[in-house]
């Protein structure tokens, strides 16, 4: 489905939908007018409101003139926030749409609902997906209620720009299947928004343009709860008379030089559907004018061996047209599309029926291509001869600028292999895509780096000079791209992550060299197992007699004669040498960490097997937990009881995270997993670092897998730490940025939830190039302007551009006293 990935923002919240292309029906005041109907911003008095209390048969509307043709695939609302002093927002609301401002289409779900659920409060958001997406220039938002009252939006649209110009298909109507031995399958196009007039559609765009492209077997769909056949739009050879065809016309939006047509059908012959025996397509310059006596004929070849449905290539021949008619002949029974693209060769312009991909654009700095003017179109063809002899040429010219390129890239890459194999304080080649696109970066010492790449895609490590794989392909080659020592030396022995720090500080140890005490075991009484690795447990404990064992400067709060919870990291006993001697240098690590923002190492058992550790824990858990179920305050959680954070304990929090970076820093620790879920909270909201997260089930959908295991967060990752494996203080930083903005959100969601882990990695790649195609997170709504900046300092995508936890705690102090 390529409109999983069309979800960019359209311009509401970065102003690049002006204020002139935003309307009402109607608004209370001068400030509550549609240009402050926009996503995450406070200007006016926060919102567009209609004027009035909003009655049930009201049909007020917000309207947006994206300016032209766009792909619409989300919706994003929230109420009327006004920096706490407004509580109304629209908890329902329906979509009406034009192509041209004149006739206007109601938006409906693939089960026939026009109602979308809205929001629950005035602050949060909430991002709806569009199924079927929508093909518009305008767009409607009209709040429905139930009763009287008054309602406020703010908005922002998803999607992108519809490069394709196609506006209208026309088409028989589809026809039902009754296969002896399976369900009823119908074939009708469900979601099409023009006209059914005399078994024909006109006048509209349908399941041909939704992206959706349907599977081989045609009784499968891709949607859930639909009827069999739903994909398809197919049609019964006898049911059309003795004609043998199905005939189609586009209408586009413009003039175009079309070079090709592509036309996705299923071929399960086994029972009577095959791709189209052949086409014929007519041509017509102006809506006005007559077809072209001359056709483009094209014969396809027939495959009874393989029943999988496939695009089949049309060529156009570069025919100059504003409408196209093709009749597709049947080579069997049953012939069934499910999706249509047009290449057309203006400007280069790559056009495609159902979705543009626009793989690696910025969700917060979409740039609107520049708009096609119809008078650059160009003229039809004078003659054939010279633009045949142009081609030839430009082809052979082609032709050898790609063997040149391809013998001077297998030279530089022979090169490239006998090279040392040393980097330190050299420069690194960093190969994304090809020998061709080639990125020189300054690394650091070679025992920073994991590479994450097999060489040349293909199996083997690579050494940390070279990788020539795309950033997809580094996760999805069958090779692992961590050695097994490497997975344990990220993640702990425990399942929770390891500090990196200086190799002088993890020489072999010994007993003497561990200044903890030793606690009586038999004084930990299990309470929960928290999470496990694979060679050690974490677990929830209550120490007895802990405080007085600990003495005088003990670490611990007041617990008021309650008990003492504590954390456990136990080892395994059928753990190997290795790991056993890593559980000690862990042990050896958190000794040396003390700061009031920091979980502490309070004691030992070491003396007999299994070693455990145990560091302290608070009762009020992690914060992601902590707050995910908590609203900002106001009124309304005041009186219904409802938890709540304000704004002041949220800039608390941040400041207490960036103190204990700071510490860390200062001695060349890197945490490497910093996020919420390792961050523990006492009754006090005091905040801890802890290294937790990553062993506990509740998270795992956290951390990229490899191998069926979750070793990598990689939403919180720098892209130098998953492109090269590097941690430093500095992806430290990047991390603190994203646990900002989980702080500023409420937990409420997983940060890039949008995005697939699979597109999370690809737009790795696009930081690394740094094109200005690099989807960023969002700014929160509670979150102040200033606060944002500072995020996105944090994921600079130069090293030495972003903050110091230094600067950070500096920079963020201030707001707690404000």
């Amino acid at each position: 489905m390529f409109s999983a990935h069309c979800r960019y923002a359209l311009g509401m919240e970065d102003g690049r939908i002006k204020d002139d292309d935003i309307t009402a029906s109607s608004h209370w005041y001068e400030t509550t007018g549609p240009q402050y109907a926009r996503l995450n911003r406070e200007e006016g008095d926060g919102a567009w409101c209609p004027e009035g209390q909003l009655e049930p048969s009201d049909s007020q509307y917000l309207q947006v003139d994206l300016g032209r043709l766009t792909f619409l695939t989300v919706v994003g609302t929230q109420g009327r926030y006004a920096r706490n002093s407004g509580n109304e927002f629209a908890r329902a609301y329906r979509l009406n749409y034009s192509r041209d401002g004149l006739l206007w289409k109601s938006w409906r779900n693939r089960l026939g609902n026009a109602v979308m659920e809205g929001n629950k409060n005035a602050y949060a958001s909430v991002i709806n997906d569009l199924h079927p997406p929508i093909i518009t220039r305008y767009i409607r938002l009209i709040p429905v209620t139930r009763v009287s009252t008054t309602v406020c939006m703010r908005v922002e649209l998803y999607g992108c720009p519809w490069e394709d110009g196609l506006i209208s298909y026309s088409s028989p109507e589809g026809q039902p299947m009754n296969p002896p031995g399976y369900p009823i399958a119908s074939f009708n196009d469900s979601t099409y928004d023009g006209a059914h007039e005399r078994r024909r559609l006109f006048g509209g765009m349908g399941q041909l343009t939704d992206g959706v492209i349907g599977l081989d077997d045609f009784l499968q769909t891709r949607q859930y709860h639909v009827w069999p056949g739903y994909d398809y739009l197919g049609w019964r050879n006898d049911s059309l008379g003795t004609q043998g065809y199905v005939e189609m016309e586009f209408v586009f939006d413009r003039r175009r030089n079309f070079t090709s047509m592509k036309v996705h059908s299923n071929n399960m012959f086994s029972r009577g559907v095959k791709i189209f025996s052949s086409v014929s397509c007519w041509f017509k310059p102006r809506l006005i004018a007559g077809w072209e006596v001359e056709s483009v004929a094209f014969k396809t070849v027939l495959d009874d061996r393989n029943p999988s449905a496939r695009y089949v290539t049309v060529p156009l021949n570069r025919r100059t047209a504003k409408s196209i008619r093709c009749r597709f002949y049947f080579a069997d029974i049953w012939m069934m599309f499910s999706e249509i693209s047009f290449q057309s060769g203006n400007k280069s312009t790559h056009t495609h029926v159902g979705y543009h991909y626009l793989k690696s654009t910025s969700l917060t700095s979409v740039p609107y291509p520049p708009a096609a003017n119809p008078s650059t179109s160009e003229p039809p063809d004078d003659g054939n001869t010279p633009i045949l002899i142009g081609c030839l040429v430009t082809i052979i010219l082609l032709l050898v600028i790609i063997i040149f390129l391809i013998l001077w890239c297998q030279y530089v890459c022979k090169v490239l292999e006998k090279a040392p194999r040393r980097i330190l304080d050299e420069e690194v080649t960093v190969r994304l895509s090809s020998c061709s696109d080639t990125i020189i970066l300054q690394t650091p010492p070679v025992k920073h780096l994991f590479l994450l790449c097999p060489t040349a895609c293909g199996g083997g490590y690579a050494e940390p000079d070279v990788t020539q794989c795309t950033p997809h392909q580094c996760f999805h080659s069958n090779a692992p791209h961590y050695a097994e020592t490497d997975i344990v030396r990220l993640q702990g022995v425990t399942g929770s992550n390891m500090y990196a720090v200086p190799a002088l500080t993890v020489d072999s140890l010994t007993r003497k060299d561990i200044s903890a005490a030793e606690f009586p075991r038999q004084h930990l009484i299990f309470r929960e197992k928290l999470g496990e690795g694979q060679f050690g447990e974490v677990h929830l404990c209550e120490a007895e007699g802990l405080p007085e064992f600990l003495g005088e400067g003990s670490p611990l709060p007041d617990r008021d004669g309650r008990s003492v919870l504590v954390a456990v990291k136990q080892l395994r006993a059928d753990a190997t040498s290795q790991a056993r001697n890593d559980f000690l240098k862990e042990i050896k690590i958190m000794s040396r960490l003390n700061d009031p923002n920091i979980i502490r190492l309070l004691c030992v058992c070491v003396s007999s097997d299994p070693l455990c550790m145990v560091t302290e824990y608070m009762e009020n858990g992690d914060l992601n937990m902590f707050l995910s179920q908590r609203e900002i305050e106001s009124t309304l959680t005041h009186a219904n009881n409802i938890p709540s954070v304000s704004l002041s304990d949220l800039l608390h929090m941040s400041v207490q995270i960036s103190s204990g970076m700071k510490y860390l820093a200062s001695l060349n620790f890197v945490h490497r997993d910093l996020a919420t879920r390792n961050c523990l909270l006492d009754r006090r909201l005091t905040i801890k670092i802890a290294d937790f997260g990553m062993s506990r089930n509740l998270y795992s959908s956290d951390y990229y897998r490899i191998q069926g295991r979750a070793v990598l967060p990689i939403r919180w990752m720098a892209w130098e730490s998953i492109l090269l494996g590097k941690f430093t203080t500095a992806s430290d930083v990047w991390a603190f940025g994203v646990t900002l903005w989980e702080i500023f959100t409420l937990c409420k969601e997983q940060p890039y939830s949008l995005l697939s882990d699979e597109q999370v990695i690809e737009n790795t790649g696009e930081f690394f190039r740094n094109q200005g195609r690099q989807i960023f997170l969002y700014g929160p709504p509670l979150c102040p302007p200033s606060l944002f900046e500072l995020m996105m300092r944090c994921w600079s995508r130069d090293l030495a551009d972003r903050p110091t936890f230094e600067g950070l705690y500096q920079a963020l102090r201030p707001h707690v006293n404000q």
